[in-house]
């Protein structure tokens, strides 16, 4: 493919609101440009990318069984309020109401669509196991679009759903996807981890995440310095404390409670500043609302609670932070003054909470906090659980040893949602004694084009992109110098014509440009192999092979030239 004719507009500077590598690589090299917040449009080399990265998708899902199909992306939103979705995703949800006054919108995700597809099959025990998965166009209102096409109001995505008459066949489909996903990531050369993570609004009991590692990443993840344990910061467990500090702290003599006047002292730093005390001292009541009643979370004063562990600690469906007007009404004391002793919530206190002496919480009065406040003594929580979101350097729940934290870009996503849907949407089968019963599924998703952005972010230098093998939108660049040159350009013809004939996808630089151009252009683009033919080249019936990652080229005769990039490419990592 000439360039001249490929519709390839590169740019030298970024634009001014790019963050991420990915997003100023991929406008400048012409693959994407922005139509308007989060939505971008797919140039032809970054629409090769992704055909590229969605036939390895598709090649190893359907060798771990599954079947592809295509569904709607506008659902009717009687189905999303089937499951009660439609307003559990609010406002990023896109709705719109047609002639006919029927609200529809346009999907993030399509558990409800194929449930309904199910449960219209009318399937028998036999029928199952069933694994469907589309290549399809996904919405999603973001409030804040950012990092290219990272976090985007549009996008496409890959997403599989299982049926199984049984607990163990969902466990068999969920590796099934888990190895197809590890095997996937390979593929596209990403540097990846597959952490463990909160199903969030898809739901289930059981899920992981693949994280690109990369700088642009949104999601903080935990990863053990010692063993293979990784977690995203939503459902990273906490290790045990060890139990030396338990026994200290089961031995220290505990004080009188006090009453400590603290004027407008209503945070954690404040109220050690004022008290002389050590924010690890300190005992924070954060009070959330559920339904019609309200649970304090208790935390020690440097760490945060996690809403996600709480809830599922609490046993109960959704939890909101409680206003300050709440939390006065509650309390009887304004925001920061909150404490558990006397309290008339439910109470719940993080494990590090509980082997805490003689610690400060606030006195549910303005200007007040206690001092010397101990558990069991002043209050006993109903119960003591892992509530609070890991730090680093807090101890590994597996091996103990300290874990650290590291930011990823999550590009694939895996669910055991067991009956969550089938249950509330009726989607069932006969089983063996012709008894309707509720399919067993499990969900899979991997973002198709944050796929592209993770690549660049894990392979590029201040050149430009470099793309590994399997994504790379031409496998070799063909750049001739003094491109109005006729022997030039007949030499150039041949080699592309030699090269295509070999099986090599060829994109040739056929512009009028200079020489420093042209190179910065295919150092920008990317491509794993260069070939120059130039006026000395020529001369001497030779053209210089250069790969992308070396700094070095190499002249090698025109007549073995497919034999020679041959080698180069073989001699390319994956």
């Amino acid at each position: 493919m000439r360039w001249s004719r490929s519709f390839i507009q590169t740019l030298r500077e970024a634009p001014s609101d790019a963050e991420a590598a990915s997003h100023k690589l991929m406008v400048r090299a012409g693959l994407v440009r922005q139509l308007s917040a989060g939505v971008y449009s797919y140039l032809p080399l970054g629409l090769r990318v992704l055909e590229k990265i969605k036939k390895i998708v598709r090649e190893e899902m359907d060798r771990a069984g599954a079947v592809e199909l295509l569904l709607p992306a506008m659902h009717p939103a009687e189905l999303w309020n089937e499951t009660g979705r439609l307003a559990a995703y609010g406002d990023a949800m896109i709705k719109f109401t047609d002639r006919k006054g029927h609200v529809n919108v346009l999907g993030p995700t399509h558990e409800e669509v194929i449930t309904d597809l199910l449960r219209n099959a009318n399937l028998s025990y036999r029928a199952l196991p069933v694994n469907l998965y589309q290549v399809q166009v996904k919405f999603r209102d973001e409030a804040r679009p950012r990092f290219g096409i990272i976090r985007t109001r549009e996008f496409i995505m890959k997403d599989a759903y299982s049926f199984d008459a049984d607990g163990a066949g969902l466990d068999r489909s969920y590796q099934a996807m888990y190895d197809a996903y590890m095997k996937i990531f390979t593929r596209c050369g990403l540097v990846f981890r597959p952490v463990e993570a909160d199903s969030g609004l898809i739901g289930g009991d059981v899920s992981h995440e693949f994280m690109a590692i990369a700088p642009a990443g949104e999601d903080q993840v935990l990863l053990c310095t010692t063993c293979r344990y990784a977690a995203n910061r939503e459902k990273a467990e906490i290790g045990r404390a060890r139990e030396t500090i338990r026994q200290e702290a089961e031995t220290t003599k505990l004080n009188s409670i006090e009453e400590a006047v603290t004027p407008g002292q209503h945070t954690v730093d404040q109220v050690a500043a004022y008290l002389a005390v050590q924010s690890t001292d300190i005992v924070k009541t954060i009070l959330f609302r559920t339904g019609g009643e309200f649970i304090a979370a208790l935390v020690r004063g440097d760490h945060e609670v996690n809403p996600a562990k709480l809830q599922r600690a609490a046993k109960v469906a959704k939890l909101e932070l409680a206003t300050p007007a709440e939390i006065e009404k509650a309390s009887g004391g304004p925001v920061g003054f909150t404490g558990p002793v006397g309290l008339p919530v439910r109470v719940i206190g993080d494990l590090a909470v509980q082997s805490m002496r003689n610690f400060v919480t606030g006195g549910n009065r303005l200007d007040l906090h206690l001092k010397n406040v101990n558990s069991g003594r002043d209050f006993q929580p109903e119960a003591w659980a892992d509530i609070r979101y890991a730090k680093e350097g807090d101890p590994c729940p597996k091996c103990g040893a300290p874990v650290r934290f590291t930011t990823g870009i999550e590009v694939g996503h895996v669910f055991k949602l067991g009956t969550k849907y089938s249950e509330k949407m009726k989607c069932e089968f006969l089983d063996e004694q012709g008894k309707r019963r509720p399919m067993i599924m499990g969900c899979y998703g991997i973002g198709i084009t944050r796929i592209a952005a993770a690549a660049i972010e894990n392979h590029h230098d201040e050149a430009g992109i470099i793309w590994t093998k399997e994504l790379a939108p031409y496998q070799v660049e063909v750049v001739s110098v003094k491109g109005k040159d006729e022997k030039i350009v007949k030499l150039a013809e041949d080699a592309v014509a030699t090269l295509e004939q070999a099986g090599f996808e060829v994109l040739w630089d056929d512009r009028d440009e200079s020489p420093g151009v042209k190179f910065a252009d295919a150092d920008l683009l990317g491509i794993p192999v260069r070939v120059t033919i130039g006026k000395k080249s020529a001369e001497a019936g030779t053209a210089d092979i250069r790969v992308r990652t070396k700094p070095d080229q190499k002249p090698v005769p025109i007549m073995d030239l497919a034999k020679e990039v041959r080698e180069a490419w073989n001699g390319l990592e994956a």
